[in-house]
């Protein structure tokens, strides 16, 4: 997006890649934004139902892949990437040298990982981030506030979510979806000993989304950890607003916090809170590097 563009808009030009389940919501979501404007939604056929509801919601549309933002008259300021991670390391080679900030739906671990909560700062210094999995951005503020203030041996997630919640492309990802989950706990915690697990429940009706965590460490006590847990929880509710706490139980050098997401319901069911979550985190990074640019426009106009 041009410069006069930008100050005429007073908003950044942003594209998703991709039409799945998480591509549409996510365009959704992005109408709604006072920082993004969405130019384009892009998959690889016409015939892939997330593209006509885009359309239906009256957004621009193409079906050229990738190939459709390289050719676009104008750059975009923000490219989402919701296809799958094996694809996502080509997108990044095509797609650097237009400049556009990536925001990486995949578990690919190609781009810097970012947590909105523990480094959302990261955003200002990096051009491709990862938002490494639905269930890394649910329990990774929780035990990132708890790693700080105890020491913690073992760390287990376990990610339930609804069969008709997860799409093609999760489906693809369940490798890469474990890895990156598990390296992301231990980066952003310093756990060592760090097991993800997922679970795609058939079950009717559907299964609210939801993230199990087994915690085995030192000094664990229900009123530390019910703190940090509390904090952690108030700060992911300022851009996912279903981020509940179902249960946290301390007893023994052990900590059993389970988190539960529901969506707002508008475009997604509430039971597919694996995809609000990754989405609204996605979109608040988006947001967060908006901010650093539009003051410039803004400047400028006036």
């Amino acid at each position: 997006m041009s410069s006069t563009a930008r100050e005429r808009s007073g908003r950044l030009s942003a594209a998703v890649l991709g039409a799945g389940l998480i591509g549409v919501d996510l365009a959704a979501k992005i109408m709604r934004s006072r920082s993004l404007d969405c130019r384009l939604v892009v998959a690889r056929h016409d015939d892939t139902p997330g593209l006509r509801h885009a359309a239906g919601l009256g957004l621009p549309t193409a079906t050229g892949g990738v190939q459709s933002l390289v050719d676009a008259p104008d750059p975009f300021d923000v490219v989402f990437d919701a296809t799958n991670a094996v694809s996502h390391a080509e997108h990044a080679e095509r797609l650097r040298p237009l400049g556009a900030m990536l925001v990486d739906l995949t578990p690919s671990k190609v781009g810097r990982m970012v947590v909105p909560t523990v480094n959302g700062a990261d955003v200002l210094d990096h051009g491709d981030i990862n938002m490494i999995s639905c269930g890394g951005q649910a329990s990774i503020p929780i035990l990132h506030a708890i790693a700080r203030q105890h020491r913690v041996d073992y760390v287990e997630v376990v990610t339930t979510a609804a069969s008709l919640s997860v799409g093609r492309s999760t489906r693809l990802n369940l490798d890469e979806y474990i890895e990156t989950t598990q390296d992301a706990v231990r980066d952003f915690t310093g756990v060592k000993d760090v097991k993800a697990i997922l679970n795609v429940s058939p079950a009717r009706p559907p299964a609210t989304f939801r993230v199990a965590m087994s915690v085995l460490g030192e000094e664990l006590t229900a009123e530390s950890v019910r703190a940090a847990v509390a904090t952690a929880t108030e700060q992911v509710r300022a851009f996912a607003g279903g981020f509940e706490v179902a249960a946290c139980v301390v007893d023994d050098g052990k900590a059993l916090i389970a988190i539960e997401v529901t969506s707002s319901g508008d475009r997604i069911p509430r039971y597919a809170g694996n995809l609000d979550i990754i989405n609204s985190a996605a979109l608040h990074i988006a947001e967060l590097y908006a901010a650093s640019h539009l003051p410039t426009a803004g400047a400028v106009m006036s």
